[in-house]
């Protein structure tokens, strides 16, 4: 059996640890190269099957799309966090709320990346310890003590068994400014409930470390607004200080919604590393990848790097109507037939809200 090299899966786990993430900055992905057509039938088993490896590799991961959203939110983040270099508090945040399926992870992890590029690029050759963004996602039924725990795991500050929620918020605040963190993400913020006690004490714990650390707050999360984020004394502090920016799915019913729609499906085309995929093949089939994925980008994301990992593994080497109506989706995504009308007169760009 051959074996190739792997740093796929070194790149494997979550980004809720600060040696994942530093990988998945230092990243910078490149599509194997597309052997000439002769070449590719002379290779032997052994060659041809490490070539095959790279490409379902690659096709696995494929590409990080600049939606309107990602746009959005980068533009949205770096001036937040510009304009609060230098406040000492009523730091300004920035809420991400949208169906789930519609990019909002992918955007504030991407705001994350290239604002941690750009960092450590002004930061130059100073020498010692530097953090500039710390990610992570609320766990079910969080509690300030559990939140303040995934702020440490991430950066790698040990807990003591006994010790209190006040020692670790102490501590980690700390640490954080120490390293010069100035951009906290915050994923899954949904799970944060505040019509419970827990939720309530949870959010109070996120308003204490953003005023203790000199840091701008990012949430992201599943329809934070209908889920009370919002609402009550502690929701219009929240609203007070945040804006809101909305991830929708894709819209395919004006000329405009769907020449976007048609340059995602293209960009998604230009990353495929297949033999036998006729140029502008997929972007034929744009009304109906709109259909089947209700245009949510990660379920039209899965259909396409499925479909291409197929075509590979049945020798193929192309997509097709067929091959992609083959291909099982996400719950959502196989039974939005009654939202389909809905879809079309929704906007695809990221709505605002300041």
């Amino acid at each position: 059996m051959s074996t190739v090299s792997d740093p796929a899966r070194e790149m494997a786990g979550s980004l809720t640890v600060k040696s994942n993430w530093a990988r998945f900055v230092a990243d910078t992905p490149a599509p194997p190269e597309l052997l000439p057509s002769e070449q590719w039938r002379q290779l032997s088993e052994a060659a041809r099957e490490d070539y095959d490896e790279l490409r379902l590799r690659h096709h696995a991961r494929l590409v990080t799309v600049a939606t309107p959203l990602v746009n959005e939110i980068s533009r949205l983040g770096r001036r937040l966090v510009l304009l609060n270099r230098d406040q000492f508090s009523a730091r300004r945040g920035l809420v991400v709320s949208g169906q789930a399926g519609t990019g909002k992870s992918t955007a504030i992890t991407q705001l994350g990346k290239h604002h941690e590029i750009r960092s450590r690029r002004r930061r130059g050759d100073v020498q010692g310890p530097y953090l500039p963004v710390v990610y992570i996602t609320v766990p079910p039924a969080a509690t300030p003590k559990t939140l303040a725990g995934e702020l440490a795991r991430f950066v790698g500050l040990p807990i003591k068994n006994r010790a209190s929620q006040v020692d670790i918020t102490n501590s980690l605040c700390d640490v954080l400014d120490r390293l010069g963190t100035d951009l906290v993400l915050v994923d899954e913020i949904h799970n944060i409930s505040l019509e419970t006690r827990a939720g309530a004490d949870a959010s109070d714990q996120l308003k204490y470390l953003a005023e203790r650390i000199s840091a701008t707050f990012v949430y992201a999360g599943i329809d934070v607004e209908a889920k009370g984020l919002f609402s009550g004394t502690r929701g219009r502090q929240i609203a007070g200080r945040f804006a809101s920016v909305d991830a929708r799915p894709f819209a395919n019913g004006t000329t405009i919604q769907r020449q976007e729609w048609g340059a995602l499906v293209a960009t998604l085309e230009q990353a495929l590393c297949l033999h036998r995929l006729p140029e502008g093949r997929l972007l034929c089939h744009a009304d109906y990848l709109h259909q089947r994925s209700g245009g949510m980008i990660g379920s039209l994301a899965h259909l396409v790097r499925e479909a291409a990992v197929e075509a590979i593994l049945d020798g193929t080497e192309t997509i097709t109507k067929a091959s992609l109506g083959r291909v099982r989706l996400d719950h959502a995504a196989e039974h939005q037939e009654h939202a389909r009308p809905a879809l079309r007169g929704t906007s695809a760009r990221a709505g605002s809200r300041r």
